[in-house]
């Protein structure tokens, strides 16, 4: 994950309590549907497994100078840390239940909170994911969040299950997001309009929630592209013991960084970081069934690579010639 810079103005609420501020904006009515039997307000939530189902979890945490620089937009923000962690649900072929927010706040600003949690709250709705409960408190600023979903037993999309001869797919587009921060960081030179659609891309990704879940029982593995395609990619190798083909040049650039020069277009897709698009593998026979998931769902997706038996990552251009790349994806600790 790779920060982005905004402004606002903030003003400091006077006198509200942790309980004040989570009750005026973290505290709704249970969803139609919940499957949460004790909300917010409790030490506990309590949540209500569907019975024969498997529970999916995971966890990220974003921090201000690390992840997203210092006055990042409210609104985009809360919509991108709900994302980056229903991407995470996705790439299991996992159907979001509920998550809980973890939040420390330098002081707490009426003109952050509404528009974070209107952010946040808003793409919870649109996925039937209820907020259940976390915490707050002081501190630099930090949010993390776990969320919660389910999966049929077996059908889970896991990185250890790519098989000799498969089809390496990507959905979506990559390397806009990679391009606005080399925009930002004044590497390169777009004009309003291009750095406004990369941007778009970078602020407020879209979780394939829909696609993880038409893929159970057609793909074999999957991952989540947050850091960069050869290191995420790299996961799915290492995990399953096998090794891959590359065709960098299939790689579908986002519509901003398609117009770059095509050494950028290879860098920014393959090691841009921050696409949440997913990556997976499948049975080459079962390309049409790819398609038709992928066309039912509104997200095109693209075969830009094979699993091989030998280990490690091979790199190649349109024409089968091998390419010696020098890239890296996002390290937490770089």
């Amino acid at each position: 994950m790779i920060p982005a810079p905004c402004g606002a103005a903030l003003g400091t609420i006077a006198a509200m309590s942790e309980f004040d501020l989570i009750a005026r904006y973290f505290t709704r009515p249970a969803l139609p549907g919940s499957r949460a039997a004790l909300g917010i307000g409790d030490d506990c939530a309590l949540l209500q497994p569907v019975p024969g189902m498997q529970l999916a979890i995971s966890s990220d945490m974003l921090v201000e100078g690390r992840h997203f620089f210092a006055g990042a937009d409210a609104l985009a923000l809360g919509h991108k840390c709900l994302a980056v962690n229903l991407s995470d649900l996705a790439a299991m072929g996992a159907r979001p239940l509920a998550f809980t927010l973890a939040l420390a706040l330098p002081a707490a600003q009426e003109a952050w909170l509404a528009p974070f949690s209107a952010g946040l709250l808003a793409l919870a709705d649109l996925h039937e994911c209820e907020l259940i409960g976390g915490d707050t408190t002081k501190g630099p600023l930090t949010i993390s969040i776990t969320v919660f979903g389910d999966v049929p037993p077996g059908q889970a999309l896991r990185r250890d299950a790519a098989k000799i001869g498969d089809d390496i797919w990507i959905s979506g587009t990559l390397g806009d997001a990679r391009l606005a921060l080399a925009a930002y960081r004044q590497e390169v030179a777009l004009d309003a309009a291009i750095l406004q659609q990369a941007a778009e891309r970078m602020h407020r990704p879209t979780p394939r929630v829909a696609l993880g879940l038409a893929l159970r029982g057609i793909a074999h593995a999957a991952i989540d592209i947050s850091d960069g395609l050869n290191g995420d990619l790299g996961h799915i190798l290492e995990r399953s013991g096998l090794g891959a083909v590359l065709d960098v040049d299939a790689l579908p650039a986002g519509p901003a960084l398609s117009v770059q020069p095509r050494d950028l277009r290879r860098r920014f897709t393959l090691a841009g970081g921050d696409d949440y698009e997913l990556c997976f593998t499948a049975a080459a026979e079962r390309r049409d069934d790819v398609l038709r998931a992928a066309a039912a769902c509104g997200v095109p997706v693209t075969r830009a690579g094979a699993i091989e038996a030998a280990p490690g990552l091979r790199l190649c251009d349109g024409d089968g010639a091998a390419l010696a790349l020098s890239v890296s994806s996002f390290d937490h600790f770089s």
